[in-house]
């Protein structure tokens, strides 16, 4: 990750130190002068796109943008359930150190690609500027489609942890005090709504919002640690870095630690979140990745030292076990009632920050693709509200599949981790077909875009282990989370999945093969005048 340039002022006017870079074996930098007090409009000229949202986020805004969606600490606490059957204290450790180190290079991947085109529509356009000619309309439109499907998942999934948060917050005084799955569905669709209402109307406080949620995001997380370290009971080094422990069912405590990683990757997904707003950020082709790369480590960071409290201080394995929400073991150690109350409102209120954010990212990317045509009823879907300048279609839509989705939990004990699972494989499907197609082109020395945020020499391995681990992690995502398996607590995941790629690529036949505009074609229009390329 140390090689990654930055490529500024300096770079841009064609100094001494940029024609070294030029002669990189990537070839992505672009030649000649590069005006970046007009990088936006040049991006967008190229990109053969129409400037329609206000670009009102600057550095900060978009860094709490991408930050408060991500979550790390949070969801640390919240979402690694599974990770305490499937390796006990230490194979959770180890499995999310392992992790975070290789889904770092999926990041840097994609920060790299978000430099070379900085749009809304982020992977399925990547993949239609990437991909071989003879496929970019086809692979475009599967990735549209899965990217639609990821993000669709990723805010119904907060959405439900933000339910059971109000549930574990009446818990701290009522302990057997639970909520029927119908109570449960009514709760999602309630916090849903509030959420529209951040999304459109109130739209214009956003970025002022986001800034003030990256200041709770690092504020809480040392609220939240210094009483947990100061006041609750302490496990022994050895639980917490040596002891492993397999109660998931499997026989092998290497394939529950693997399948670990679902729920690992979970709590750090979403670097890609602000690529949906980039055309609502000032300077986005250096700003975002940026944010996207910086945000990631800090989340990491953040998320290690909180999984290190949490293991020292969430008391005895077994009773971990047998918890159905185990941070509020943890939060209860302290010894509080009400400072216990008072940590659980703090962790909800950050995360419900980060499903406005989640919201307004999927949106965007379902206005971006129907902009291009991609979805049914794009028309309608693509319509920009000429006085907010901001597509309330799209949020209305979005919302309303995220109701659907928000269902599942009716018919099954394991919704969550259904959801987790149909998030991470819409969204690693969209990772590994758009970093597949960039490298094809290294490993061909075709041209690249030019890109101001770049991997440099080492583009060409850190894409192909971020290939790898993608297809690797879709693997797992197919798996249960436990056995035995019955119809009640199975992984339906892979078989939405599938039955959403067979209905696109059917979808594709009927209709999207003659109406869809691959992105791409677009581009090609600007390639005559040789805007942003470089040769090989």
């Amino acid at each position: 990750m140390a090689a990654v340039q930055e490529y500024g002022h300096d770079h841009a006017m064609g100094t001494k130190e940029s024609s070294q870079v030029a002669m990189s074996p990537d070839k992505s930098s672009s030649p000649g002068p590069y005006d970046p007090a007009n990088a936006d409009a040049n991006d967008m000229h190229r990109l053969g796109k129409v400037q329609e949202f206000h670009r009102n986020f600057g550095l900060w805004s978009a860094l709490g943008f991408v930050s408060i969606y991500m979550a790390t600490w949070e969801f640390v606490l919240v979402s690694l359930s599974v990770g305490f059957a499937n390796g006990g204290f230490a194979g959770l450790f180890w499995c999310f150190i392992t992790t975070v180190l290789c889904y770092g290079t999926i990041v840097a991947s994609l920060a790299e690609m978000e430099s070379m085109a900085p749009t809304s529509g982020g992977q399925y356009h990547w993949v239609s500027e990437f991909a071989p000619e003879k496929y970019q309309k086809v692979l475009s439109y599967a990735s549209g489609w899965m990217s639609t499907l990821g993000w669709l998942a990723s805010v119904a999934s907060s959405t439900y942890v933000v339910t059971i948060q109000v549930e574990s917050m009446i818990n701290v005084y009522a302990p057997d005090w639970t909520f029927t799955s119908w109570q449960i569905t009514l709760i999602m669709w309630a916090f849903t709504l509030i959420t529209i209402i951040f999304n459109t109307y109130a739209a214009g406080i956003l970025p002022g919002l986001e800034i003030a949620s990256l200041v709770g995001h690092i504020a809480g997380f040392v609220v939240t640690l210094v009483p947990i370290l100061v006041l609750a009971p302490k496990n022994s080094a050895r639980e917490v870095f040596v002891d492993f422990q397999n109660n998931s069912g499997y026989s092998s405590v290497g394939a529950a630690y693997l399948l670990s990683q679902v729920t690992v990757i979970y709590c750090n997904l979403g670097s890609d979140s602000v690529v949906h707003i980039s055309e609502e950020v000032s300077d986005a082709s250096l700003t975002v990745p940026r944010c996207m790369f910086w945000s990631y480590i800090g989340n990491v960071l953040m998320g290690i030292v909180m999984l290190i409290a949490m293991l020292f201080r969430i008391g005895p394995l077994d009773a971990v076990l047998e918890s159905n929400v185990p941070y509020l073991l943890l939060f209860n150690n302290t010894g509080s009632p009400a400072l216990s109350l008072a940590l659980n409102i703090i962790l909800f209120l950050l995360i419900y920050s980060g499903n406005v954010t989640a919201l307004a990212t999927c949106s965007r990317e379902v206005w971006a693709f129907s902009r291009d045509k991609g979805l049914p009823f794009s028309k309608w879907l693509g319509h920009m509200n000429p006085r907010f300048s901001i597509p309330f279609n799209a949020v209305y839509a979005t919302s309303v599949l995220v109701a659907v989705l928000c269902l599942i939990q009716l018919g099954s004990t394991l919704a969550f981790n259904i959801i987790v699972s149909l998030s991470v494989l819409g969204l690693l499907s969209t990772y590994m077909l758009s970093i597949g197609c960039v490298l094809l082109k290294r490993l061909r020395h075709e041209p690249l875009p030019h890109a101001r945020w770049s991997l440099g020499r080492w583009g060409t391995v850190i894409n192909a282990f971020a290939l790898f681990y993608s297809a690797f992690i879709i693997v797992f995502c197919c798996f249960p989370t436990a056995l035995p398996v019955g119809l009640g607590d199975a992984n339906w995941s892979p078989l939405i999945w599938v039955a959403v790629g067979i209905f696109s690529f059917a979808f594709y036949l009927v209709y999207g093969k003659k109406t869809y505009t691959s992105p791409v074609e677009f581009v090609e229009g600007r390639k005559a005048a040789g805007v942003g390329l470089q040769s090989s």
